[in-house]
């Protein structure tokens, strides 16, 4: 019997990902554990292993391919003894959730019989694919059957049924509903006649058949529905902005997680920020002592002792290293650091974990290691994910403060502005010159308090104006 080989989930929160290489081709015999493919996450590209054992019968979904959805069928493995050409592979498109709604749907249009009823007329498109017959029922009740299909609204026109039914993959669907691109005025280049992301890429955003374009109606990019409830669509008016004006380069699955998660943060979380001047002179007279003695190949940096500081400030002001949940609040026990590192394409988080059981060198060791897979989009998603606090720091290009916004589900992220030279007062009332840094603690509200904020940055504060109490 024929296995389908599906999209793995390579994180607790994928949802898609690209199918960036097949290293296997039709014909290939594969054993249990052997690479089979490469899959390329919002942070990562990551080898897929095989789990079954059998000849690939054929690929479904092909290499370069964007917007895979998990648990969707991307090829096909025949077993021992059984002929692959005589194996029929599902459409690309046909992942595990669309299969179960058809399924909901088609019960769903089933009416129950009753005497009173009277004889229907018979609908020569109603013979077609579950799929179809189970999108009918759909149009009639107005829904919008686009987020079930291919996770972004989209009109039923687009959708259609039996023969007038447009065939596109998910991603060209999802790009048309943003552009306001109507399917049905493109011809598809993918297989059996399929309109895939290259056809809507190259069409003109706004573009309608005109009987389809009501007299004094905006142009459709202003009409695109949001995609994601409160969300509104971020589109340009080609009223105002000519598409000839600019070059428009789609998103890559970074940009869409990066932009998705920020904007649910930034809308749901309740921040409020608290900000406070830190003199260096100690620490970084210290971090000069601390290389000086260190063995070759380490050299301990600033952020470095900054991770450490946190996390001590952490362990001091348990009460700060906490998230919030619907069912409570959860303490963390440990310090698990996440430190903003820029990528190209845009930003990602490693964790230092435990830091603060882990002297400098450590930290440093780790932190370069981290940073230059990060770059690399090497990382594995243990290695980016399950912080429980952030550090972004923007010193280093003489940004002097800033606010940052929560990494979720942490309870707080630390903006770092750069150290600069300034005069301040010390003990006897004398204007000296010092080395002074200012860092803003945003907080998510419905966990930590002002007072608790301020306690930690207290805490925070300390470890760094007298870097030897980090020995301690």
């Amino acid at each position: 019997m024929a296995i389908n080989i599906t999209m793995p989930a390579l994180s607790p929160t994928m949802e898609e990902g690209t199918l960036a290489r097949w290293l296997v081709k039709p014909g290939d015999t594969i054993s249990s554990g052997d690479v089979i493919a490469e899959i390329e996450t919002d942070k990562a590209t990551m080898e897929v292993e095989a789990v079954d054992e059998g000849t690939i019968a054929q690929i479904v979904v092909d290499a370069g391919t964007e917007g895979v959805k998990v648990n969707s069928v991307i090829a096909v493995l025949a077993e021992e003894g059984e002929d692959p050409d005589s194996i029929e592979a599902p459409e690309a498109d046909a992942g595990a959730e669309p299969e179960k709604a058809d399924k909901a749907d088609a019960k769903k249009d089933k009416p129950e019989p009753s005497k009173a009823d009277k004889p229907k007329e018979a609908d020569p498109e109603r013979t077609t694919t579950k799929s179809e017959t189970a999108q009918k029922p759909r149009e009639a009740e107005g829904k919008d059957v686009s987020r079930e299909l291919a996770g972004t609204p989209m009109k039923l026109a687009d959708v259609g049924s039996g023969e007038d039914r447009i065939k596109a993959s998910p991603l060209a669907r999802r790009i048309a509903a943003l552009r306001g691109i109507d399917l049905s005025t493109l011809k598809g280049s993918g297989p059996r006649g399929r309109i895939v992301k290259a056809d809507v890429e190259t069409a003109k955003p706004g573009e309608k058949p005109a009987a389809k374009q009501e007299a004094g109606a905006p142009a459709a990019a202003s009409q695109a529905p949001a995609p994601d409830g409160l969300i509104l669509p971020q589109v340009l008016d080609d009223r105002v902005y000519d598409p000839e004006s600019y070059e428009l380069k789609p998103l890559d699955g970074m940009r869409k997680t990066v932009a998705k998660r920020l904007t649910q943060s930034f809308m749901q979380v309740p921040h409020f920020p608290l900000t406070i001047d830190i003199k260096l002179d100690k620490l970084l007279a210290s971090r000069a002592e601390i290389n000086e003695a260190a063995p070759e190949g380490v050299k301990v940096s600033v952020n470095d002792m900054l991770i450490k500081a946190s996390a001590l400030a952490l362990m001091s002001e348990p009460d700060c290293n906490a998230s919030f949940t619907d069912k409570g609040i959860a303490y963390h026990k440990s310090a698990h650091i996440s430190v903003a590192v820029a990528i190209d394409g845009g930003l990602i988080t490693p964790v230092i974990r435990d830091a603060q059981t882990k002297g400098l060198a450590t930290i440093s060791r780790e932190m370069k290691d981290l940073a230059s897979r990060a770059r690399e989009r090497k990382l594995k998603p243990q290695e980016y994910s399950g912080g429980t606090f952030s550090i972004s720091n923007l010193g280093m290009f003489g940004i002097k403060t800033f606010g940052s916004i929560i990494n979720q589900p942490e309870g707080m992220i630390l903006s770092v502005g750069a150290g600069e030279k300034r005069p301040v007062v010390n003990d006897k009332d004398e204007i000296v010159p010092a080395t002074v840094m200012s860092v803003t603690l945003s907080c998510d509200h419905r966990v930590i308090g002002g007072a608790e904020g301020a306690k930690w940055l207290a805490a925070f504060k300390r470890y760094v104006e007298h870097p030897q109490s980090m020995l301690l």
